[in-house]
């Protein structure tokens, strides 16, 4: 698999590419489908079509690699926490953690067991999809999930989840440790059920200055990875926190790829971690409004990274509203510049 190869940082004939929420709402074609399933969150439990809209991108822009449809916060719904999707507020849960007996009511064992749909999901996927084409299974960090169950839903202040690392970190770290446990389980899962490569997200991993972050962030994304390539060391392993770029001199641990957000400069991941490990990313997700302006992108990433272990990628999700035609030509003018 050209993914793959590339992840591990082999010679491959041209740059893979792929996109982050390639599955999702600017393909009317997943709208119909998410339609069918009645809400969001039904659709990632549905395997059938969870698979349909997971294969949507690898057949309509001829993608390099498949991304799982799923969300990061199914994992903290089966813990045991009530969560919904309401429109106009996105992800809520109506009874968010705040003390130790919260705490223990979330289970690890059942939020591995209980994930078993996403597993179905995969093996569904690994089935349907091309040889030549790699399933990307992923799940969100533990930090990005602990600010969700403690904040309730997404914040911009961070206000509630922070206070808890000033004033409780004891307890901050028995719930990102319970967690990191879910995710071991749920990463090996994913793998064990067919996926080639596991991805993790860091989504708010720039609310936090640097000492916190790699405390109460990084130190556990590291602990995951190096679990998982211990086992399974032929899978490889992408870091993506998002909004970190002054700390990469302090970016170790055992992982194939860094994905590289879209603020930071491609050529500052290259002096810091190029040469430790593969870089993804990070054309900034905008420029897929204007053709000229996706080609302006890519030929600044190529010239950067010419000769260099890379995979391309947009620096954070597609957003709703792109044009499918000018997606489709991202992909293609990735593929045709980088061919060797």
């Amino acid at each position: 698999m050209i993914f793959v190869d590339a992840c591990f940082g082999k010679k491959t004939p041209y740059t893979p590419v792929w996109m982050m929420r390639q599955a999702g709402r600017y393909l009317p074609e997943y709208m119909k489908v998410r339609a069918q399933a009645g809400d969001f969150l039904r659709l990632c439990k549905d395997p059938e079509k969870a698979c349909e809209v997971t294969l949507q991108p690898v057949d309509i822009l001829g993608v390099d690699a498949a991304i799982l449809f799923s969300d990061i916060l199914v994992v903290p719904l089966e813990m045991g926490m009530e969560l919904q999707f309401l429109k106009g507020e996105g992800p809520v849960f109506s009874h968010p953690i705040t003390n130790q007996a919260d705490l223990d009511k979330l289970s690890v064992e059942k939020a591995i067991d209980g994930l078993a749909y996403v597993y179905e999901t995969i093996k569904l996927i690994r089935g349907k999809l091309a040889a030549d084409k790699a399933l990307i299974g992923f799940c969100g960090a533990p930090w990005t999930l602990a600010t969700y169950m403690i904040e309730g839903q997404g914040t911009k202040t961070y206000a509630l989840v922070k206070k808890m690392i000033y004033s409780n970190p004891q307890f901050m770290h028995a719930l990102l440790k319970k967690v990191t446990e879910v995710l071991k389980g749920y990463m090996e899962r994913q793998i064990q059920s067919g996926a080639n490569v596991v991805m993790i997200f860091d989504s708010w991993a720039a609310a936090l200055e640097e000492s916190a972050y790699f405390e109460f962030s990084w130190s556990y994304m590291k602990e995951i990875s190096a679990y998982l390539k211990s086992k399974y060391p032929h899978v490889p392993v992408i870091l993506f926190p998002k909004g970190i770029s002054g700390y990469l001199d302090r970016i170790d641990g055992e992982f194939d790829v860094f994905g590289v957000d879209w603020s930071t400069p491609i050529e500052l991941a290259k002096a810091k971690l190029g040469g430790k490990y593969v870089l993804q990313g990070n054309m900034e997700p905008t420029r897929l409004y204007s053709k000229e302006a996706i080609d302006e992108g890519i030929e600044h990433i190529v010239t950067v990274m010419k000769n260099e272990r890379h995979i391309f990628n947009l620096g954070h999700g597609i957003l709703p509203d792109i044009p499918v035609e000018h997606a489709k030509y991202f992909i293609k003018q990735v593929q045709t510049r980088t061919k060797i």
